[in-house]
C-alpha cells in the first residue's frame, strides 16, 4: 500500500485508505462526523439487523425513500421499532458510508440490501466477525466462520441482488480449530465481493491478546481484491507497521479511535511525511469532548446523550489525573450543564 494512496472499493474511490470501523454504540452519525473532520476516508454504520428491517419493512422502505430529509433526521426521532433505522442515519454530504448488515438468512439479507442500496450508502457490508454471544448464538456474526457454505450463500445472494459493491468483514477464524480467514477471503472473492476486511483475532479471543497481522498478510497474498487490515492500530506507527508487515490496501481503525478522532490526521501526516504530529494538548482534548457532548445532545436529546457520553469521556480522559474519580462523578450527572462543569473542573486540576 503506497503512502496516502486512495482506495477503490468496486466503483467507489475513497480519498484515502483510512476507514473508521463499525462499533456498536460508538460510530454513530455524530462521532463519524468528528472522525471525518480529522481525515477519515470512509466509515461504516453501526451493525444493523437485516431481520429487524424485514420485520419492519414498511417503515424501512419509507425511511429509504424519504431521502436526505429522512436519513438525516435527529436521532431522538427514532425509537422502538425504528431503532434500527436510527442506526442507518447519514448526515448530508457525509462522504463514503458503508451500511453494515448482519444476519444468517441469505434471502432476507439480500432482499433488505436491495432496498437499502437506494439510500445514501456507498457500499453494503456483511458482518461475519461480531463475537458477541447473542449474535453468535443466533448463527450470525463470527458464527458464520463455522459455516462457510452458508456464508457463501449470503455473499452470493447479496452480490446478485445489489448493484453497489459488497464487502465482507470477518476474523482470523472462529477459534484456533475452526474457520480460516484465507479460505473465507477466497470464497468472498469468488462470490463477487469487492473487498474484505480482516480482524486479526479469533472469535474466541474477542479483543484480548494481540491481533495476528500475519493472517492479514496471508489473505492479501491469496486474493486480488482489496484487503483492509483491522486490529491493534492505536497510533501512526502502528499503521505504518501494519502496512509494512501485511501489504494491506486499507487500514480499519476502530478501538484506536475511541476518544481519539485525531488518530486519522496523525496517521495521514505520518504516512505522507514520515514525521509524527504532536498529540493534542489538554485544551484540545477538552474542547473536542465538550463539542462531542453538545452535538450528541442536539442529535439524540440531553438525557440520553449524557448517558452515552460517560463512556466516551472515559476514553477521552484516559491517563488524566484523577480520571477514575471523574468517571464516578460523571455517572451521577444528568444534564449537559453538570457534565460540562465536571469536565471543565477535571481539565483545570
Amino acid at each position: 500500500m503506497d503512502r496516502g494512496r486512495a482506495l477503490r472499493i468496486g466503483s467507489v474511490e475513497l480519498k484515502n485508505n483510512l476507514i473508521l470501523g463499525p462499533m456498536a454504540g460508538v460510530t454513530d452519525l455524530v462521532f463519524r462526523g468528528l472522525c471525518r473532520e480529522q481525515g477519515c476516508g470512509a466509515a461504516y454504520t453501526e451493525m444493523v439487523s437485516a431481520k429487524a428491517l424485514f420485520y419492519h419493512r414498511q417503515e424501512f422502505e419509507r425511511f429509504i425513500r424519504g431521502g436526505s430529509e429522512m436519513w438525516s433526521r435527529p436521532g431522538y426521532e427514532y425509537r422502538g421499532a425504528d431503532k434500527s433505522l436510527g442506526l442507518m442515519r447519514a448526515a448530508e454530504n457525509e462522504g463514503p458510508l458503508a451500511l453494515q448488515l448482519f444476519g444468517s438468512e441469505p434471502d432476507i439479507i439480500a432482499e433488505m440490501a436491495a432496498v437499502a442500496e437506494e439510500g445514501p450508502y456507498a457500499w453494503i457490508d456483511i458482518n461475519m466477525g461480531c463475537p458477541v454471544p447473542k449474535i453468535v448464538n443466533n448463527g450470525e456474526g463470527s458464527a458464520l466462520m463455522k459455516d462457510i457454505k452458508r456464508a457463501e450463500a449470503i455473499v452470493t445472494a447479496l452480490v446478485r441482488n445489489v448493484k453497489k459493491p459488497v464487502t465482507v468483514k470477518f476474523r482470523k477464524a472462529f477459534d484456533e480449530n475452526t474457520g480460516d480467514a484465507v479460505e473465507f477471503a477466497k470464497m468472498a472473492e469468488a462470490c463477487g465481493a469487492a473487498a474484505v476486511a480482516v480482524h486479526g483475532r479469533t472469535r474466541q479471543q474477542f479483543y484480548s491478546g494481540r491481533a495476528d497481522w500475519d493472517v492479514i498478510r496471508r489473505v492479501k497474498e491469496a486474493v486480488s481484491i482489496p484487503v483492509i487490515g483491522n486490529g491493534d492500530i492505536f497510533s501512526a506507527a502502528d499503521a505504518e507497521r501494519m502496512i509494512e508487515e501485511t501489504g494491506c490496501d486499507g487500514l480499519m481503525i476502530a478501538r484506536g479511535a475511541r476518544g481519539n478522532p485525531w488518530i486519522f490526521r496523525e496517521i495521514l501526516y505520518f504516512l505522507e511525511t514520515g514525521k509524527e504530529l504532536p498529540r493534542p494538548d489538554r485544551t484540545e482534548i477538552r474542547d473536542m469532548l465538550l463539542r462531542h457532548a453538545r452535538l450528541l445532545a442536539e442529535d439524540i436529546g440531553e438525557r440520553l446523550a449524557v448517558c452515552e457520553m460517560r463512556g466516551h469521556a472515559a476514553w477521552y480522559t484516559a491517563g488524566l489525573p484523577h480520571s477514575s474519580r471523574l468517571r464516578n462523578e460523571l455517572n451521577q450527572a444528568e444534564t449537559c450543564d453538570e457534565f460540562e462543569r465536571l469536565i471543565r473542573q477535571a481539565f483545570i486540576s
